[in-house]
C-alpha cells in the first residue's frame, strides 16, 4: 500500500469545480436513502447511517443538507427503489476496473457503463473476473495537514481501535480495516476529534499495473471521466498505478 497516497487525489477531487461536488453529493445523497431505508433514520441506531454522514461530512456536505436528505428518506422510504450494481471490466493493456452503482433503471446503468468502457477501448467482463485482484477493506485517509500528531502514538490508538494496518505517507495516515471493525474504528477516531480526509469501504488493489503509452493512458482517463460523469456511479475502483 506504501507509495500510493490517496490523498492527492482526494485533495483533488474536493477542490475541482461545483459540477464535481454536486456529483458527490448526489453520490452521498443516494447512498443515505439507502442507508435510512435499510436500517432507519436515527443515526443511533443504524452504523450504516452513521458511516455515510461521516463521508458527508468529510466532503464538506453542510449539516442541513445531511439532515434534509435523512428527513426526505424517511418521509418517502418507498418513493424510489436504489439497487446495488456492480460491475467489472478491463481498460488499457489489461488494467482492471470495478464500477459500483445505485440505479433506480439497471438497463440505462448497464448501457452508459458499457459505453464508457468501449469509448476508452476496454471492455466489461463477466462478474468475477477482475474483483479476485482486489481486497475488500476499510480506508480511512487522514491528512497530515489536517492532524498534527506522534506517528508511533497515532498508529498505537488505531491498532487498539481494531484496525488492520497502518501506513505513514508523505502527506497523510492511512489506516486500514477490516469491512467488519470499519465502523468501528472510525467511530474510535471520531471520538478523539480526529479530523478524516476520507473514510470509507473500498476496493484496495493486490498489485497496481504502469501504462506508458500515452494513448493507453488517455483511454483509460477517457473511462474514469466518462464514469465520474454518470450520476449512477457511486465509486470506481482501479488497479492503474497513475
Amino acid at each position: 500500500m506504501s507509495g500510493h497516497s490517496k490523498f492527492a487525489n482526494i485533495k483533488h477531487k474536493k477542490e475541482k469545480n461545483d459540477a464535481a461536488k454536486g456529483k458527490i453529493f448526489t453520490i452521498i445523497g443516494r447512498e443515505i436513502a439507502v442507508a435510512v431505508k435499510e436500517g432507519g433514520a436515527d443515526p443511533a441506531n443504524n452504523s450504516k447511517l452513521r458511516d455515510v454522514i461521516a463521508k458527508a461530512k468529510a466532503n464538506n456536505m453542510p449539516n442541513d443538507t445531511i439532515e434534509r436528505g435523512i428527513k426526505k428518506a424517511a418521509g418517502d422510504a418507498n418513493s424510489v427503489n436504489y439497487v446495488t450494481v456492480t460491475y467489472e471490466g478491463y481498460g488499457p493493456n489489461g488494467s482492471a476496473i470495478i464500477v459500483d452503482a445505485l440505479t433506480d433503471n439497471k438497463n440505462r446503468t448497464a448501457a452508459n457503463v458499457r459505453n464508457a468502457f468501449t469509448k476508452g477501448g476496454g471492455n466489461v467482463g463477466a462478474q468475477g473476473c477482475v474483483s479476485y485482484m482486489f481486497d475488500k477493506k476499510g480506508q480511512i485517509i487522514v491528512a497530515k495537514e489536517e492532524y498534527e500528531t506522534d506517528a508511533d502514538e497515532f498508529m498505537m490508538l488505531a491498532l487498539d481501535s481494531g484496525a488492520e494496518d497502518f501506513s505513514e505517507e508523505e502527506d497523510s495516515y492511512e489506516i486500514t480495516t477490516t469491512p467488519e471493525d470499519f465502523s468501528t474504528v472510525r467511530e474510535a477516531l471520531e471520538k478523539e476529534n480526529i479530523p478524516m480526509a476520507s473514510a470509507e469501504v473500498t476496493m484496495i488493489p493486490q498489485n497496481y499495473v504502469t501504462l506508458t503509452d500515452e494513448e493507453d493512458i488517455k483511454k483509460i482517463n477517457r473511462i474514469l471521466d466518462l464514469l465520474d460523469e454518470d450520476d449512477d456511479v457511486q465509486a470506481v475502483y482501479h488497479n492503474w498505478d497513475e
